[in-house]
This record gives structure tokens, sequence and C-alpha cells, in this order.
């Protein structure tokens, strides 16, 4: 493996981190016909602990989608518009709940508790779907770059749900995370943005690492991931290890940079259809 690849990883992902994608209109300006949005809803005390849910007309046991957005574990919002836009125009006018989730992020919390804080989310959306018209059992996670890692290490340790009070969900979509095995990022050469995040202790590393904390039974998981990149490799040994337990894994290679794999989801294409395939396996409608 060449000694590039984990700074080049690290630079991409930095590069998606300070994209200009924040500073994007907010999709409330413009949500596809009879969509509505509840703004800031709380799941815990901090400001950082917010989500925003986009409500289909009529919603009755619709599925629902949490997403976690990327951003280096550091920066990044619920609200832009690469996160949010083209998943909820696809879903949500096809009946499907979408939930976009902030968290607290480094420095203030580290990656393994900022998995805490989906869980939570997940927790209170559970708690929320009858009044929302949705269907608490039938969730499946999202999340890009590091939202991708949070969700996978949610997937990979339900326990890390059990205990924020969330309920069984349906499985996860990880979208391009280059960090499904953190010791093994952390043990050679590699950018700073690691650092930063997972610091310099092999215990935290092992506590924030999905195929370290694989240890039996998950739901299913599809990893769509750069065709040829480090991220397919990740997830192909994440993969074995996991089918191993008897889980359900499955990969889905991308000709399409860090960015296009989380903005171009939701856009009609092959892509997108294959994404819902997966979905539609796990009991959507989609």
């Amino acid at each position: 493996m060449s000694r590039w690849i984990y700074p080049l990883i690290g630079l991409l992902l930095a590069l998606a981190a300070a994209s200009p994608v924040l500073a994007e209109p907010a999709l409330a300006d413009s949500l596809p016909p009879g969509v509505t949005i509840r703004k800031d809803v709380a799941y815990g005390a901090d400001d950082d602990q917010r989500m925003d849910i986009y409500l289909p007309a009529n919603a009755r046991n619709a599925p629902i989608l949490l997403m976690a957005h990327g951003g280096g574990w550091k920066r990044g919002d619920k609200e832009m518009g690469r996160v949010v836009t083209n998943k909820v125009a696809r879903w949500a006018p096809k009946g499907v709940i979408v939930a976009s989730v902030n968290y607290r992020m480094i420095p203030d919390l580290p990656p393994s508790g900022q998995v805490e804080d989906v869980a939570r989310a997940l927790a209170k959306l559970q708690e929320m779907a009858p009044e929302l018209g949705g269907d608490p059992a039938n969730v499946i996670l999202m999340g890009h770059s590091a939202g991708g890692h949070l969700v996978s290490l949610l997937n990979a340790a339900p326990e890390i749900g059990t205990a924020q009070g969330a309920k069984p969900w349906k499985g996860a979509v990880s979208l391009d995370s280059g960090a499904l095995n953190v010791p093994a990022i952390m043990e050679k050469r590699h950018f700073k943005l690691y650092d930063e995040a997972f610091g310099t202790d092999p215990a935290e590393w092992n506590r924030a690492s999905p195929y370290h904390r694989l240890a039996g039974a998950t739901p299913p998981i599809l990893f769509v991931c750069r065709e040829g990149k480090y991220p397919c490799r990740e997830a192909g040994a994440y993969s074995a290890k996991a089918k191993g337990f008897g889980n359900s894994v499955e990969i889905l290679p991308q000709d399409k940079s860090h960015g296009e794999i989380n903005w171009e989801l939701g856009e009609p294409g092959p892509y997108t259809d294959a994404v819902e395939a997966f979905m539609r396996k796990l009991g959507w409608g989609v």
C-alpha cells in the first residue's frame, strides 16, 4: 500500500470539510411540494444536539432516514445543501421521513462520543415517530465521510444505541468513510486530521474503530466507496470479518469523487437506483 494513501484520504476529507457548501441556503427555502420541515428539534441540552426533520405529506407508518453529515469530525452542518437537498427531493415525496442531524464535534467531543450523539438522535426520532407518522422500527442510518464513520460505528456496535435508548433499526448506508479501521490508519503515515480526531491513545482508537467494535450480530450495511480507492479496500476487510458473524454487508464501488458520492445520491440514475435496491431489501417501499 502506498505511503501516500492516508495523507490523500485526509486531504480529501479536509477539503470536503472546508467546502463552500457550508454557505449554501437551507433546503427549507425550496422544499419539494407537500414536504414540511421541523427545524432544530432537540435531542439533548447542547445547542449542537439538534436535528431537522423533513416530513412528507400525510405520513402514516412511514420509513425513516437519519442522515449524519461529514466534515472531518470537526465541522459541517445538518443544513448543508449537499447533505440534504437531493436526498429529501428524492425520498420525502415518496413518503420517507428524512432527519438530518447535527452532533457535537472536536475539540469538544471525540468521535467515540459523537457516535453517542447520533444514537441519542436516533432514540429521540424513534420516540417521536408515532407523532410524526413514522415507523420507529423502520429506520435506516446514513452518513457521509466522518458521518459515514459514525453510522458505521453505531451499526457495528448496536450496544452504543441501546445505551442511549435507541431501539433496533433496519440497517445503514455508509458513504465513503475512510475510517473503518482506525488503528490501521493511526499506526501508519497519516494526515493531521486523524490526530485531531483520534488522538494518541490506542484504547481510544479501538473505541472509535468500527472494525474493532464489530463483535457479533449487526443490522445489514451498505458501503458506498470510490472504486479502487482505500475506502473500498477497508470495506472489503470489514465485510470479511462481519460475514464471519453471519452479518449482511454489501459494497457499492462508484467511479465518483468523495464529494460526488454524497451530493449525487438522490439524483436520478443507476447510482441512486442501486442504493434504493438495498433499501428495498430492508423493507422500504421506495
